[in-house]
């Protein structure tokens, strides 16, 4: 028995929901950075988040006075990040295209497969390179390996769809 195109069709969109909200909200949030690190860093050293991690402590406490310290000395540096968040924006609308037709744009979700995978050789290799604890750069692959079950999802949803679409398109002849 195919699958019923229309749920799919929902189910795929629901899930590329999910990942483009996810994505915006993650480019967003590289807007405000001292804010944010202001509060992480307060809530992780006032706490007792801080009292059983105390290394996570020192690290969003380093992380926090090192944004506060460039902003105030090289403001121009946020420029990067604030690069970093309208790329997370534009990304987000190349989901456009497997929102309105999930067949023929599949090479989107394949795409953004492999940008998720790759997170993980960055955190691995820059990492080191940046100063940046173990612990936090498995945080950073985390990004990469929950951002693609969503995209793993909608790519089988995309190939069911594509099935039943086939077996429904098929001559009479062919289903005699």
């Amino acid at each position: 028995m195919a699958d019923n195109p229309e749920r799919l069709r929902r189910s795929i969109r629901r899930w590329l929901w999910i990942f483009i909200v996810c994505l915006v909200l993650s480019g967003l949030t590289a807007f405000p950075l001292e804010t944010e690190t202001r509060w992480l860093a307060g809530a992780v050293g006032g706490g007792p988040i801080g009292d059983h991690f105390p290394a996570l402590a020192g690290w969003t406490a380093r992380v926090r006075d090192g944004v506060a310290d460039t902003n105030a000395r090289y403001p121009f540096l946020a420029y990067g990040t604030d690069w970093l968040a309208f790329a997370h924006l534009v990304i987000a609308t190349a989901f456009w295209g497997p929102l309105k037709d999930p067949v023929r744009n599949i090479w989107v979700i394949k795409w953004a497969v492999l940008a998720c995978a790759g997170v993980i050789p960055l955190a691995l290799i820059c990492g080191p390179l940046r100063d940046i604890p173990l612990y936090w750069r498995f945080v950073d692959m985390s990004f990469g390996v929950i951002g693609v079950i969503p995209l793993l999802i909608v790519v089988r949803g995309i190939r069911r769809l594509e099935w039943a679409q086939a077996v429904r398109s098929r001559p009479a002849a062919l289903a005699a």
